[in-house]
């Protein structure tokens, strides 16, 4: 991700689900009570045994950090916490986590310095990286999505590492927080008359000078969502099986019709629409741009993340949809 493009290749109940749905518990104290064996089958099929429920925790993909910090357990390590603030607000880390370095490639040392209990990452591991954490610390392998079924693959990961901490009561209260969001969230778009609106989302960045856009087609996470509350993903073309992403540049944003086009941006990295578009022929000409149909989302909005983040764009779709 750019920072998706694994950045994939580039955040939930946003302030306000926080605080019913973040860190107010303390997961020692929860899990003091508890030394039974721990198995969790990851997305591997591979079973991982562990001591009781972990509690000293590093995780190198931020969908995995976003799920410990929901689930009220802060991670001691964390791949690219820069990058991980810049993007995802949701579920916000505190001053204690250690930077271990790039998500794709982490810290092998700093990892065994820590004292783990375990280690959580996705497969965008650099070649040959998952086996030697592995010779050391327990690790859990998540995926980064499944555009077959991409919010029942969030929950998976969600659930996995719940049971891994001991922290399944909370994994239930944040699906069941997810779902009334969801319901929040249709019964605002039909109330604005805005069922069956189509929607292109999307990302940019800059490579070698030009534009590339990253559409997010059916089967991309954030379009499952919009799915949900009742709003029709526009974009013509099939996206990959892992993310459901697809790849354009400006001229293929001529397939579009006037539809509502919403994109996510960061300071941090810029914002390519803004940037470099401001001046083309193409972009400016372009049916949604000429009828002001484009959106920019706030910053912080994790494409990849969990409920959590998922939440915030809900609430975002339909603050678009009222501007």
């Amino acid at each position: 991700m750019r920072t998706t493009r694994v950045i994939i290749g580039l955040s939930a109940a946003a302030g306000l689900l926080l605080a019913g749905c973040g860190t107010t518990e303390d997961p020692a104290a929860a899990n003091s009570s508890s030394g039974e064996e721990i198995t969790v089958v990851d997305s591997r099929g591979k079973e991982v045994k562990l001591d009781g429920p972990a509690k000293r925790i590093a995780a190198t993909e931020w969908n995995g950090v976003e799920h410990l910090v929901s689930l009220g357990v802060m991670p001691v390590a964390v791949s690219d916490i820069k990058g991980y603030e810049a993007w995802t607000s949701a579920a916000p880390l505190d001053d204690t986590p250690k930077d271990i370095g790039t998500r794709g490639e982490p810290s092998i040392d700093t990892l065994s310095s820590l004292d783990l209990d375990l280690v959580v990452v996705t497969d965008s591991l650099v070649e040959g990286a998952l086996e030697q954490i592995e010779e050391q610390i327990p690790v859990i392998v998540l995926v980064g999505s499944d555009s077959e079924d991409s919010i029942g693959s969030m929950f998976d990961s969600l659930d996995m590492l719940a049971k891994a901490t001991g922290t399944e009561d909370k994994a239930t209260q944040l699906k069941d927080d997810f779902d009334a969001k969801l319901a929040e969230g249709k019964a605002a778009v039909d109330e604005l008359g805005a069922t069956g609106e189509q929607v292109a989302f999307s990302d940019a960045y800059v490579d070698a000078g030009s534009v590339s856009i990253r559409p997010y087609a059916k089967g991309s996470l954030v379009s499952d969502v919009f799915a949900r509350i009742g709003l029709e993903n526009a974009w013509p073309m099939a996206g990959d099986e892992v993310y459901g992403l697809a790849q354009a540049d400006v001229e293929g944003l001529t397939a579009l019709p006037d539809v509502r086009f919403w994109y996510i941006a960061n300071e941090v990295d810029g914002d390519p629409y803004t940037d470099q578009l401001a001046g083309n022929a193409i972009w400016q000409n372009l049916p949604f741009v000429k009828s002001g149909k484009v959106h920019r989302f706030d910053d912080g909005l994790w494409m990849f993340g969990g409920p959590l983040s998922m939440a915030q764009f809900v609430d975002a779709a339909v603050a678009a949809l009222k501007a």
